[in-house]
């Protein structure tokens, strides 16, 4: 810290704001590592997000953590921004440097794939990723990154599966394809199945075979008590991975990032689950 009478800030910028976590868990693992940082949680709506990052860069703020629907428009707005971010085309993290410069990451995929690792070894899996938005972009680019066999992608809401395929093949490594129907896939060699869309159910025409007890499922919803995808998992005894394992992995990321310590990721999940009075 450049004058040490100033507390680092750090913000998130949200559109709702209210009811994220972020704060809460962030809050905990500061007082636990005795850091004298300040977070602050910021209502900002898209139309002024350009207006609200010219303000965090001039008041010296250490970086911003976004939540949907600003992640997508931030990118356009960054000084540079990471790989990761430019193929997604969206930052959930924002890293203020002293000379004004704003630095866009993505750490969504990250967050996920290190949950995923705690279960399933993605290297020697084959994936069904269901969903195209901003994490299902960033993930996909992780576990193609990381070497997975291969990756079945779904998109039953908004038909952007080819598009999301061809941006994976296109990369050195990369093997995913494009699937229309549920009807047309072979489940005996899908390993783990993830579901990104959070709050949106699966349409009627699109269903899923019964799952497996060597299936690895996992589902990115906060709320895993209202996911079909996770009641289907439990009847069937799969292994499950819900949306707060991903949440506490993807904001020990960014508290790494933001910080240069090594968090205590149970400690965040055990604050994620009093915070959402799980």
């Amino acid at each position: 810290m450049t004058n040490p009478a100033l507390q680092e800030v750090i913000a998130l910028l949200g559109h709702p704001a209210a009811g994220n976590p972020a704060q809460f868990l962030f809050e905990r693992v500061v007082a636990r590592d005795s850091l004298d940082w300040k977070f602050l949680t910021l209502e900002v709506a898209p139309s002024r997000l350009a207006s609200a990052l010219i303000g965090v860069s001039a008041m010296g703020f250490c970086g911003c953590m976004l939540a949907p629907p600003l992640q997508e428009p931030a990118i356009g707005l960054t000084t540079s921004a990471s790989p990761a971010a430019k193929f997604a085309g969206g930052c959930n993290l924002l890293e203020c440097t002293k000379d004004g410069q704003l630095i866009g990451h993505l750490t969504l995929g990250r967050g996920a794939l290190d949950s995923i690792r705690l279960h399933a070894d993605p290297t020697t899996a084959n994936i069904l990723l269901l969903g195209t938005n901003l994490l299902s972009r960033s993930l996909a680019l992780e576990l193609t990154l990381a070497g997975t066999l291969g990756i079945t992608i779904a998109d039953p809401w908004d038909a952007q599966a080819s598009v999301l395929t061809d941006a994976i093949n296109a990369i050195e490594g990369g093997n995913a394809r494009t699937v229309e129907d549920a009807l047309t896939l072979s489940y005996e060699s899908i390993d783990i199945v993830i579901a990104t869309e959070e709050n949106r159910p699966l349409p009627t025409e699109f269903k899923l075979p019964k799952f497996r007890e060597d299936l690895v499922v996992v589902d990115t919803s906060l709320d895993p008590k209202a996911s079909s995808i996770i009641k289907e998992a439990t009847a069937a005894n799969s292994c499950q991975i819900d949306g707060l394992e991903v949440t506490a992995a993807t904001m020990a990321i960014n508290y790494r990032d933001l910080t240069g310590i090594e968090p205590d990721t149970e400690a965040l999940r055990e604050a994620l689950d009093e915070f959402l009075d799980y």
